[in-house]
């Protein structure tokens, strides 16, 4: 019978490289710690409108990338692409914002996008993602941006740069669209089809396009700098002034747009020359106008998302993954089956005070058992052979130095702090 593969753009997260994932959720929860972020926790499947109605219509993911079916009870629902819409329903839905005038809130699970398999990207991904909920006011920008910064550092990374752009309020946006479409109009012709068919629907995802004649033609494209209101350019500039003060290095990048809708004023992206061509690994944004989307009260809001896998393959391209650590400390060695429940009741104890113990269950030979030992990494071999059994006793043996010692159980337990 032929075997049945993994999904194609799944992977298995094996035993041998779980703890890079802990690794990376026990560093990101310990800087949102102290940065007074906690923990949320949304379903990785919601209504459908949760995503059309915030991500956009015209965009990619909605119209290609998402996972949507009907549930038994006809209701279409669609497994979470993205993080931030799932997370404004959960705030709206459970009046956390009415509890606090800020929530400050983070994440860390899969999501899933029906895109074409490569390194780096999955059908099923998994993200990290911090929101600054209930400010308005560039210092939450800057909150936003310093905390994932501190996060890229934190892990070992640091050579990456930041990419930084505004949209502006939402006039300075419709005022830049409509210049944009003008202009790509008058030279549509040389526009790709895939932008032709973007012009339209939206027109500011052609500023991202990757296609060289695409990328040619937008260098002389009017900038959206030049179409932003006073209010939305001095919000930009003080963002900018705030990270040259807090010494974060920064490029202005004006064809950045973010590939989401909800998107307004600051936009940001971190990319790293370690990912090839897909160097982003991260990024976000402001998102003002999302919480009315959702059927929420105005709530000004910003936040940005990591790409676990993207993470982990800058530590490998750079070297910095972690070692593992989580070694066994005491492998037990049984000279006769019948020995096994003793040697549990003793392995328990030891579980009790915190170590880590297995016993021997395949009925193997001595030398089996010892290369088993040796094989998995175990600190300790506690052996128990027909004298030690009869006089209540165990052999401990230091894998590492071949030392060992004969004690009775009470001695060994007593010793074991």
């Amino acid at each position: 019978m032929e075997k049945i593969q993994a999904v194609r753009g799944t992977k298995d997260l094996l035993p041998d490289s779980i703890y890079l994932w802990h690794f990376l959720f026990d560093k990101f929860k310990e800087i949102s710690k102290r940065f007074n972020y906690s923990e949320i926790r949304t379903p990785i499947f919601e209504k459908t409108e949760v995503f059309h109605r915030s991500i956009g219509e015209g965009t990619d993911i909605v119209n290609k990338e998402m996972y949507t079916f009907s549930d038994k009870g006809g209701e279409s629902i669609t497994l979470r692409p993205e993080a931030t819409a799932a997370l404004v329903r959960a705030v709206i839905q459970n009046s956390l914002n009415h509890e606090n005038s800020i929530l400050r809130l983070w994440y860390f699970g899969p999501f899933f996008r029906y895109e074409r398999p490569q390194k780096g990207r999955l059908r099923q991904f998994h993200q990290y993602g911090a929101e600054l909920i209930g400010s308005p006011n560039p210092e939450a920008d800057l909150e936003i941006i310093l905390l994932a910064n501190e996060l890229i550092k934190f892990i070992g990374i640091e050579d990456y740069s930041l990419l930084i752009n505004s949209l502006g309020n939402e006039q300075s946006r419709q005022n830049y669209k409509q210049t944009l479409v003008d202009f790509l109009q008058s030279n549509s012709d040389k526009l790709s089809s895939e932008s032709r068919s973007r012009l339209q629907i939206n027109p500011l995802r052609i500023l991202d396009s990757k296609d060289e004649q695409d990328i040619k033609l937008l260098e002389s494209a009017p900038l959206i700098i030049d179409s932003l209101d006073f209010e939305s350019k001095l919000h930009f500039e003080q963002v900018l002034n705030g990270l040259r003060e807090l010494g974060i290095n920064y490029e202005i990048n004006n064809k950045l747009v973010r590939g989401l809708d909800y998107y307004s004023h600051t936009v940001f992206e971190f990319r790293s020359n370690y990912l090839g061509s897909q160097d982003s690994f991260g990024g976000g944004g402001r998102y003002d106008g999302l919480f009315e989307q959702l059927g929420g009260k105005p709530t000004p809001a910003v936040g940005f998302a990591f790409g676990l896998e993207r993470l982990l393959l800058i530590l490998e391209q750079i070297n910095k993954l972690p070692p593992k650590q989580d070694k066994l400390d005491y492998y037990f060695i049984i000279q006769n089956n019948t020995y096994f429940n003793h040697a549990q009741k003793i392995a328990s104890v030891l579980r009790e005070k915190g170590f880590s113990a297995t016993v021997e269950i395949l009925r193997r030979s001595f030398k089996s058992q010892m290369r088993e030992a040796n094989k998995i990494g175990a600190n300790y071999v506690v052996i128990i052979g027909e004298s030690e059994y009869a006089e209540n006793k165990i052999t401990l043996k230091h894998l590492s130095t071949s030392v060992q010692e004969t004690l009775s159980i009470e001695e060994f337990l007593e010793l074991q702090k």
